[in-house]
């Protein structure tokens, strides 16, 4: 099973929505890290086991790239075009339904 952690500039009605197709939704507001540097957003949800879900394609992709140099391992990143918040929720789990927490993993992805 894939957990997703949003960041701070998704929809918090996204939990409810993803929630509702069985899915496991953290976000950034219920974990109090509002405000935080990407890098620690993204270090929090690794130790979450976690994948990341945002709209900041450019800042996290330059993470990605540099957890790939580290050699760090993360449970992927998600990156998706703002949209509203209930087609944004059909995209990610027709998305998940078809991975698996292993195909996901130290990948980025865009939908």
């Amino acid at each position: 099973m894939i957990s997703i952690y949003t960041d701070e500039n998704i929809d918090v009605l996204l939990k409810p929505l993803l929630r509702a197709k069985g899915l496991t939704v953290i976000t950034t507001q219920e974990q109090m890290m509002i405000g935080k540097e990407d890098r620690e957003q993204l270090e929090h949800a690794i130790k979450l086991k976690c994948a990341f879900l945002t709209h900041n394609r450019i800042h996290f992709e330059q993470l990605f790239n540099e957890l790939v140099k580290e050699g760090k391992e993360h449970y992927g990143i998600i990156i998706s075009v703002r949209r509203n918040v209930y087609e944004l929720a059909r995209r990610i789990a027709s998305f998940l339904d078809c991975q698996s927490a292993k195909d996901i993993k130290n990948q980025l992805w865009y939908i």
